[in-house]
């Protein structure tokens, strides 16, 4: 199943479609600048019309033209805005805007097992919140937990959906979305783009089904708005505004209007981070104190970078030798960089996975005990490795 809308093709450069998306009558209303509605109710003109509108809005259905969008939990013209704007950059019909990247993926998950289909296939290593879900059924799904290649003999006939995040969080593997998606056949195919952005990968181009972002992370950029979105086709859309307007997991209207803001610079953020990063795996490589790293620059095996993403990315992770302990007292001499979660903002944070964003990951998923996740921001690279060294001298002496 593949979401690509082949209904027009774009084919302007993603930088220029990062700034225009969703901008497209802006002059006819007079404004330069998207305009943020923050109403949480909205006048009716009949009872009727405002009944046939909020009948179509808690299906899921889109707003009806010149229908009143009735109530924020329905429908709201800002968040819609950024929903376009992003679904044209991942080449989709349609995107669907959260409260938060889990509160998309809870959505995603009761939408694909509402038929009574339970089974999920999941590939690891996810974003920890994600495989915590699973793990713990709390949504009422079933975990096979397989690596890519065994993917299709862990397919079942009650199998819902098939998850997979690549580049990875916190390792950063790399997986062939296409080749996944033949092993996952009529089984939708969830790829989770939060590291790449859609300025390095397009997963629907290769068979995704449904492209989910922890919006948080490199689309919003700042660190100042949490939010989740899901590309996808108009079927899935449906679904899945019905569950966001049932579930009330929607997206403040001020969120919209900043993860809107935020794709304007998105290519340009990313390429820079991306250089910096590129900077620092190299580097960290040659440290006596790193005992591995972990980048799509050093290691694609399969020949992703290029052919399926276009760059390596700005996260990047490290193995310090010594364990826990060594990591731990690296992350807390990081005097520039920032010990903080969260990746894909303009300033560099350093965290140690176990300990933090997957420390409810059980078993040998679980990240090295040495490992530490490095999300490189926009400061100059020499900078960083400045700060770095001076970090990682301490544990080496």
């Amino acid at each position: 199943m593949t979401t690509v809308d082949t209904r027009a093709v774009d084919t302007r450069a993603v930088d220029t479609r990062a700034v225009h998306a969703g901008r497209d009558d802006l002059a006819a209303l007079g404004v330069h600048v998207p305009p943020i509605d923050l109403s949480t109710t909205n006048p009716l003109s009949s009872v009727e019309h405002g009944g046939d509108a909020y009948e179509t809005l808690a299906t899921g259905g889109p707003l009806p033209p010149g229908s009143s969008a009735v109530y924020q939990r329905l429908w709201n013209p800002t968040v819609a805005r950024f929903e376009t704007a992003l679904a044209d950059l991942e080449g989709t019909a349609e995107a669907v805007a959260f409260a938060s990247g889990m509160a998309a993926l809870t959505a995603t998950l009761l939408a694909a097992t509402r038929d009574g289909s339970r089974h999920v296939v999941a590939v690891r290593p996810l974003y920890g919140g994600t495989d915590h879900v699973l793990a713990t059924g709390l949504l009422g799904t079933e975990v096979t937990w397989a690596p890519p290649h065994e993917v299709a003999a862990a397919v079942r006939a009650d199998t819902a959906l098939v998850i997979v995040e690549t580049p990875a969080n916190p390792t950063l593997d790399l997986v062939d979305i296409a080749v996944l998606a033949r092993a996952a056949g009529d089984v939708p195919l969830l790829v989770d783009n939060t590291v790449a952005t859609p300025v390095l990968q397009r997963p629907a181009r290769h068979g995704a089904a449904l492209v989910l972002h922890s919006a948080t992370k490199s689309i919003g950029g700042h660190g100042d708005v949490l939010a989740g979105v899901v590309a996808c086709d108009t079927e899935w859309a449906t679904r899945l505004r019905q569950v966001r307007a049932l579930t009330g997991a929607v997206l403040h209207p001020l969120g919209g209007y900043l993860l809107h803001r935020g794709l304007q610079t998105l290519p340009v953020r990313v390429r820079a981070q991306q250089a910096g990063a590129e900077k620092l795996a190299a580097w960290l490589t040659g440290h006596p104190a790193v005992a591995r790293v972990h980048h799509p620059s050093l290691h694609d095996p399969a020949g992703l970078v290029g052919r399926q993403m276009s760059g390596p990315g700005s996260l990047l992770a490290f193995e310090v030798r010594g364990g826990a302990p060594a990591a731990c007292a690296v992350a807390d001499a990081c005097r520039l960089i920032t010990h903080a979660v969260s990746l894909g903002g303009v300033d560099t944070l350093i965290q140690h996975p176990a300990s933090l964003t997957h420390r409810p990951v059980q078993g040998e998923a679980k990240p090295a005990a040495g490992l530490l996740r490095l999300s490189v921001g926009l400061e100059d690279p020499e900078d960083l490795r400045a700060d770095l060294e001076q970090a990682l001298d301490r544990v080496a002496c």
